[in-house]
């Protein structure tokens, strides 16, 4: 049975939500970032990013991790592409072209919008988003995101989803690093074919079930 290693408050999401889409049986094993307790080593804290049992399966200590059989993943974007291709229907590639554009857009999330994106949310999960001072920093951030959120909006002025006219892994991928810009409504009232798109995604059931166990989860 696949094991994933995370909570549903990480990127963790990404693997999860997939999960929930395939109806695939699998464990989760809850492992928290380290950075929220405030003893990551006591005795009786919980298994974190720091245990040493969590830094045996995954040296860098970062979530999510996943095993399936003798193979281990630490990286969520490899995870997701593995578990897609593995279990096969339409959520994953049909051919080798469309293995190449999943990845490619799994990328370009990754390196042209992650990084910008998480100044968003990180301003939001904190409450400074909503100051003026945040709002501000917010609008300079969305400035660098234009150039790849235009990207996005061309493609998605044709296309409805991401790769092959149908919701697949590349949409949960892409979907769950644009959402992290997602607080920012003034980006996506600039790009709404991204909007439509990105809503049209989070409306599936799989989403809405993966992100109920989210809310309800206790830290």
């Amino acid at each position: 049975m696949l094991k994933i290693y995370g909570v549903y408050k990480s990127r963790t999401t990404r693997v999860l939500w997939l999960v929930e889409e395939l109806g695939i049986p699998f464990e989760l094993v809850p492992v928290i970032q380290a950075y929220k307790l405030k003893d990551q080593t006591a005795a009786d804290a919980r298994l974190n990013t720091r245990s040493p049992e969590f830094l045996a399966v995954n040296p860098m200590g970062s979530i999510p991790t996943i095993e399936d059989d003798e193979l281990v993943l630490n990286e969520s974007l490899a995870q997701t592409l593995y578990v897609a291709r593995k279990t096969g229907g339409p959520i994953g590639p049909r051919d080798l072209n469309e293995e190449a554009q999943m990845l490619q857009w799994s990328l370009f999330a990754a390196t042209s919008i992650e990084t910008d994106a998480l100044k968003i949310s990180m301003a939001n999960a904190s409450g400074k988003l909503a100051s003026e001072e945040g709002q501000a920093e917010a609008a300079e951030v969305a400035k660098v995101l234009a150039r790849p959120f235009g990207v996005l909006e061309a493609h998605f002025s044709h296309n409805d989803y991401t790769v092959g006219g149908r919701f697949t892994v590349a949409d949960i991928n892409l979907a769950e690093v644009v959402r992290y810009a997602q607080a920012y409504q003034p980006l996506l009232d600039a790009h709404p074919k991204t909007a439509e798109w990105l809503a049209r995604v989070q409306a599936r059931p799989g989403f809405k079930a993966m992100w109920e166990k989210r809310l309800a989860e206790v830290e």
